[in-house]
């Protein structure tokens, strides 16, 4: 098989799974079958002596938890491209295949969304090298998944006729999501594959796609590339000329209106995990149907899904049947199993409302770590921060709070001003309002402190940054 060149795609808000996965840390990126994020396990099913280091897609936002939980499986991305704004699938795969093209013109590209699980890499392996084949012939290859049942909320992949193994074979035609009837008659003809959004092409070919039928694409999405900027070891994407390019999805721009289309079926167990009803089939369901995680008792139930996310939430179901309840630390959802699809009416809702928990995760992740509020009062707010070991927060002032920390864990290096302290377990320090402070992990274990926060406003945004080696603003 020739070196591929892996492209993650790594942006998105997976609403349908709130409250677990929200805009500010979406599904890719939280433990949802346990173990590795959706992230790590699809970057390292593409990593290893046929595959080129990953060049990853995502948002300002995301950029250094991607190599945070890139790092945490070793694996070093080759470059990490920051859209400046979501403007959908096909100018983002468009900016990493021109990216990729500089240097490796008829190399081999494989994109591939950040948030699906395969459960058989050695078989996709092998379907992405049968891909090749025609790849290396000028084909543009998709993967579908043989249907294991009737499905309306994935696409499909029509086939002139029934698949035989992973053998790239005539693409027919893409189908739009079907109604319940539909996706019965497609599962019955034998001649459709579930969309998985996968593809793989030669660098030239792809470029050559866009070209033909989604040229106004072209001119704003190469001029923002060829203005991008270096910024820590990430690639930004010039925001002028991006906002220029028309949102649309690879499907609907390219592989919809090209002639030179290919599918390889793909017979393994695979999943978008796109609602709490995914979720709870992939988990396994004992013999009532039940599944649960966390600190979460079922009793007389079927078919049901109860998580706590929180281990001080001991979540219960009693007598429940074909329920999703999923517990937070500062939502908690309840919904029909069935209706597992209209989750992200639910976010919806809880935005026309002005609710926090509609778009922010109660876990603040941040390039030095992270940190959840505790407990907020009127004129106080209590904080937990994790800092990695060798990071440091800005140098930075408040207008309208003053600040007690202790430190609970490891040491802490406190500047105040023009003084600088070693802060270790158990000891505490204060920080007056308007002072000039920061705070550093020094050791090579991560630091934990507690924050008490006192004023008259204590939002985010209350911060005057005057150091920062995260270039932040």
């Amino acid at each position: 098989m020739p070196e591929i060149y892996p492209i993650l795609l790594c942006g998105g808000s997976g609403t349908r799974l709130w409250p677990l996965s929200r805009k500010s840390y979406p599904k890719q990126f939280a433990d949802i079958t346990g173990g590795e994020t959706l992230f790590q396990q699809s970057a390292t099913r593409l990593t290893g002596t046929d595959f080129a280091a990953p060049t990853v897609v995502t948002t300002s936002d995301f950029r250094f938890i991607v190599v945070e939980q890139l790092q945490a499986v070793g694996i070093d991305p080759g470059t990490v491209l920051i859209e400046p704004e979501g403007r959908d699938t096909a100018p983002a795969v468009l900016a990493a295949a021109l990216h990729l093209a500089k240097s490796a013109p008829e190399g081999i590209i494989l994109v591939a969304p950040s948030d699906h699980a395969i459960d058989d890499p050695k078989a996709f392996e092998k379907a992405v090298s049968e891909g090749c084949v025609a790849a290396e012939n000028g084909q543009l290859v998709t993967f579908g998944i043989t249907p294991s049942r009737p499905e309306t909320g994935f696409g499909y992949l029509e086939l002139p006729t029934p698949p035989e193994g992973p053998k790239a074979v005539p693409l027919k035609s893409f189908v739009e999501k079907p109604d319940a009837a539909r996706a019965h008659a497609m599962i019955e003809s034998g001649l459709h594959l579930w969309n998985s959004g996968i593809f793989l092409f030669r660098a030239c070919d792809i470029i050559s796609a866009y070209e033909a039928t989604a040229p106004q694409l072209m001119e704003p999405v190469r001029a923002s590339l060829d203005a991008a900027r270096p910024d820590l070891g990430f690639l930004r994407l010039d925001p002028d000329a991006y906002g220029r390019a028309e949102k649309i999805s690879v499907d609907y721009a390219v592989m919809e209106r090209a002639t030179n289309l290919s599918v390889v079926p793909f017979a393994g167990e695979w999943t978008d995990l796109g609602g709490w009803d995914a979720v709870w089939r992939d988990s396994g369901p004992d013999g009532d149907g039940v599944v649960t995680k966390g600190p979460a008792t079922a009793i007389d139930c079927s078919n049901s899904l109860l998580r706590s996310e929180n281990e001080n939430v001991e979540l219960v179901g009693l007598g429940l049947e074909g329920i999703v309840a999923i517990a937070m630390p500062d939502a908690v959802l309840v919904a029909d199993k069935d209706r597992a699809q209209d989750v992200k009416a639910v976010v919806a809702k809880l935005k026309d409302k002005s609710a926090t928990q509609a778009e922010h995760f109660p876990k603040d992740h941040r390039p030095w770590g992270w940190f959840e509020s505790l407990v907020i009062g009127s004129r106080f707010q209590v904080k937990r921060i994790h800092v990695h070991p060798g990071a440091a927060l800005s140098l930075q002032s408040h207008h309208h709070r003053a600040e007690h920390w202790v430190v609970v864990e490891g040491t802490a290096k406190v500047t105040i001003d023009d003084t600088v302290t070693l802060v270790s377990e158990n000891q505490s320090i204060y920080i007056p309002l308007g002072a000039k402070h920061r705070m550093e992990n020094p050791g090579k274990v991560p630091m934990v402190l507690i924050e008490v926060q006192t004023g008259t406003y204590l939002g985010e945004d209350d911060i005057i940054r005057y150091e920062d080696v995260y270039l932040r603003d």
